[in-house]
């Protein structure tokens, strides 16, 4: 269970498994269903026993292990497995030359946007190719798929985040031969995906000028794990009282290696820093 927010990634590692004890009461013998749960915490084992018993004294033995305990095995356990699902996606999109990117974003940033005029303007210079996460429906994927580059939709449900798992079987539906870029557009939200890694070579956290311009101290784990933050709708900027100087000295309290980027995905301005950053980023 992610226990940032509560919800259930599809990668995880618990296990339960039944089994009978018959034990010896005066002159009867009475038989016991045992379930047992196992977490993993640094090598060591812990065992939630429920004991229940079918006559007609029943009683219960609880061998419970603090509850705060359990929460932190569980997720290391999760995390871990991404972890080593996401370290074959990276070897695989080393070896096949793939520039990789996770769109990370709060809901209503411009991410979308941003990827249609990206995909529209590098047309013809870069193949490149689209997987959309959304809890439901395939809005965005739909509109993706209007600019003729291929695209793959993940409908996470009550998930917040994708993961490795996730991204591993997403690519199948991909030339990966025939591959430039393959842009991740993660599920609106600036906490759970900050911890999960797909295998990208970069988080690129997209801000609105439209949000706050503390977002960057509010969230530092994602604007720390991110390598690019792109500051978008700018055009808007004569219209509100965002401080983009402050939203960026916040950015570099939480990260020194952020680079920034002010940019429109609407009117144009600032695209050319964008694309000359994903040249550079291919070595071409």
């Amino acid at each position: 269970m992610c226990t940032t927010c509560g919800c259930s990634p599809t990668s995880g590692h618990q296990h339960d498994h039944e089994h009978t004890h018959a034990h010896r009461h005066g002159d009867q013998t009475h038989s016991h269903p045992h379930q047992h749960q196992h977490t993993h915490e640094q090598g060591d084992h812990h065992h939630h026993h429920d004991h229940l018993h079918d006559d007609s004294h029943p009683h219960e033995h609880h061998h419970e292990e603090p509850v705060r305990s359990r929460k932190i095995s569980i997720e290391e356990d999760v995390l871990a497995k991404n972890n080593r699902l996401a370290a074959f996606n990276r070897a695989l999109f080393r070896e096949k030359g793939i520039l990789v990117l996770n769109l990370v974003s709060s809901p209503g940033s411009g991410k979308t946007t941003l990827l249609e005029r990206t995909l529209r303007d590098l047309s013809g210079k870069y193949r490149c190719a689209v997987i959309e996460g959304d809890q439901q429906t395939d809005n965005d994927a739909r509109r993706i798929a209007a600019t003729g580059v291929p695209v793959k939709q993940i409908n996470t449900g009550s998930g917040c985040h994708l993961d490795a798992h996730m991204i591993m079987h997403a690519t199948e539906a991909f030339d990966l031969d025939h591959l430039d870029i393959l842009f991740i557009e993660n599920v609106g939200n600036l906490v759970c995906p900050a911890a999960f890694d797909l295998g990208e070579a970069h988080k690129v956290v997209v801000l609105s000028v439209t949000e706050g311009e503390d977002k960057p101290l509010k969230y530092p784990q994602m604007f720390h794990n991110s390598g690019l933050m792109l500051l978008n709708k700018v055009d808007l900027l004569p219209h509100l009282s965002f401080d983009v100087a402050q939203c960026r000295e916040y950015a570099g309290r939480v990260s020194h290696n952020l680079q920034i980027l002010e940019l429109s995905a609407t009117s144009g301005q600032g695209l050319e820093g964008w694309y000359g950053w994903l040249e550079r980023e291919l070595g071409r």
